[in-house]
Order: C-alpha cells, then sequence, then structure tokens
C-alpha cells in the first residue's frame, strides 16, 4: 500500500528535527511558520504517530518514535537525491551535511588532517565534528546525532557497529630532565617507573584502559594526579609532576607549558587501543558517511 506522505513533508520533518524549533526551522527552509507546522502536523497524521512532543513555553521535543524516525531518515533522503542525481548523471557528486562524532584526544591528531583531505575528494559536502569523551559519543552515535564516529573501542556495547582504523600501542612520558629521557632510543618498563608518581588521563573508560594496564605489568600506579586534558598529561609532565602513559603521538616534544616531554617505547607486552569508525548498527550509512570512513582508512591504513 502506497504511504499518503511526501518528501518535502520529509525533508520539513529532517529540518525541525534537527532544531527542535520551529521559528528557526521555517527560517532555514524559507516557508512560513504555519505552512510548517501544518506539514508536520499531516505527517504526524499520515503516519499516525506522534513525532514531537509540545513543550509549552518550550518550543518542541522529539519524541521516542520521532527520535527513531530521524536516525532513518537520512539514508533515505539521500537514497532520493541519488536516484535524481543518477538520472542527471551526476551520482559521483556528493553534497550536503555530514556530522562527525570525534573522540576528544584525536581531535587535534586526526580532524585536520582528514577533514583537509575529505574537502579535497568532497567540496560540496560540508562536515562538522561533534567532539567529546567515549560515552557522550557512544549516546550520540545511539540518538542520531552523528552519523559516524572516530573513536576508541573502550566502552562501547551492543547497538554499534565498528571497523577498526589503527591499533596504537601504548608509550610512557616522561620529562626531558628524567634519568631514563637521556637515552630516548631505550625500552623501559613500567616497573622502573613504580614509585615515581603517576599522572592519570582521567576519561571514561580511558581511565580503566590505563589501570588495566598498570594490572597486567603487575604493578600498581603511585597516582598524583588526574586529569581529563591530553595535552594538560603532557605539561605536567613537562613540568617534573611526575610520567604518564599514552597512546598517541606528536612529532614534536614541546608542551603548553614550555617544557618538553621524551615519549618511552615500552618492553611490556601490552594490548594497543583501536582506533575506530564507528555508526549505529543495523542503520544504512549514507554516501557521505562511507566516503568519510573510506578517507579515514586510506589516510591511515587500516587493517582487514
Amino acid at each position: 500500500m502506497a504511504r499518503p506522505f511526501t518528501l518535502i513533508q520529509l525533508r520539513y520533518f529532517a529540518v525541525v528535527a534537527e532544531t527542535e524549533n520551529m521559528t528557526a526551522a521555517a527560517q532555514r527552509l524559507r516557508i512560513t511558520q504555519s505552512a510548517l507546522s501544518n506539514a508536520i502536523s499531516q505527517l504526524e497524521q499520515e503516519l499516525e504517530v506522534q513525532l514531537f512532543i509540545r513543550l509549552p513555553q518550550r518550543g518542541l521535543k522529539l519524541s521516542p518514535a520521532g527520535r527513531e524516525f530521524a536516525k532513518e531518515l537520512p539514508a533515505f533522503l539521500e537514497h532520493a537525491d541519488s536516484l535524481y542525481e543518477s538520472a542527471r548523471g551526476m551520482s559521483e557528486n556528493l553534497s550536503g551535511d555530514l556530522t562527525v562524532g570525534l573522540f576528544a584526544p584525536l581531535a587535534p591528531f586526526r580532524a585536520p588532517v582528514i577533514l583537509q583531505a575529505f574537502e579535497q575528494r568532497y567540496p560540496d559536502v560540508r562536515v562538522s565534528f561533534l567532539e567529546g569523551d567515549q560515552e557522550f559519543l557512544r549516546r550520540s552515535l545511539l540518538e542520531g546525532r552523528c552519523e559516524v564516529s572516530l573513536m576508541y573501542t573502550l566502552g562501547l556495547l551492543d547497538g554499534v557497529s565498528t571497523q577498526l582504523v589503527e591499533r596504537v600501542p601504548p608509550h610512557v612520558l616522561v620529562h626531558e630532565e628524567h634519568p631514563l629521557a637521556e637515552n630516548p632510543d631505550r625500552e623501559v618498563a613500567l616497573r622502573e617507573l613504580a614509585d615515581e608518581p603517576m599522572i592519570l588521563l582521567d576519561l571514561p573508560h580511558t581511565r580503566e584502559y590505563y589501570l588495566q594496564l598498570f594490572q597486567i605489568a603487575g604493578i600498581t600506579p603511585n597516582i598524583r594526579h588526574r586529569v581529563s586534558g591530553y595535552e594538560t598529561v603532557r605539561s605536567f609532565v613537562a613540568r617534573g609532576h611526575g610520567y604518564s602513559m599514552l597512546n598517541q603521538r606528536l612529532h614534536h616534544n614541546l608542551t603548553y607549558s614550555g617544557g618538553k616531554v621524551v615519549p618511552l617505547r615500552l618492553v611490556d607486552e601490552l594490548p594497543g587501543i583501536e582506533v575506530v569508525l564507528a555508526r549505529p548498527e543495523g542503520m544504512r550509512p549514507t554516501k557521505r558517511a562511507l566516503a568519510f570512513e573510506a578517507i579515514c582508512k586510506k589516510l591511515y591504513g587500516a587493517e582487514r
């Protein structure tokens, strides 16, 4: 049985779902608010489901059914666009918006490089990054706030599918005047630093990963400081407040505090951290999301 709703109604819904504000959506669509409100009401009637919760004095909020509908809609609309583009011989041209989740400690390393490569290949796609910790990104994927996310596997549960991009081994970080820094090519054991103060990158799931590494090595770290910023960790180390353990490595040893750090390879056999592309399980990805994934895998040589 043919459904009576139109592509126009679906496109209107997509904008209202994004803004959760009828006035702002009408301005973006350049139609009257009354026309937009009528279109949304018609769509709800034709679907026989309430897509929005109307809040007095506070505007709109997606209902649970509306949130699920919004998650499935981008792929459907893109497929409709691809039919049009194919008919006009433009199937290779991608355009539109793409929201990508990005684990905060990865952002300085990966976002500028990926964005540059992606924009060179797909200049008509507008990419925006949603930056946060692992738990925030997991929720954002499941709630439809981003289509794909570049993150770690830490804390990912059912409902999210992943593709491996890279495995990054852990290393320790000491300040430039530390005795171990005299030979930066030497491999060290965590046990050599066990009694020294340790600075922990204290983010959800990340902290558990590092503490597990100490457990595997059979030692208990002397945690002196817990900080949530990657560069804060490096600056604390550079000023002699302790050593740390990280995975991502910069191409230089300078820090925001002005001091220098020295990364040292570990002799301990410890599991590396997995950088992955994650997206909601069972959701059909848009071509924009697939193109972004392809760029990431090309840049970082994903393991098969």
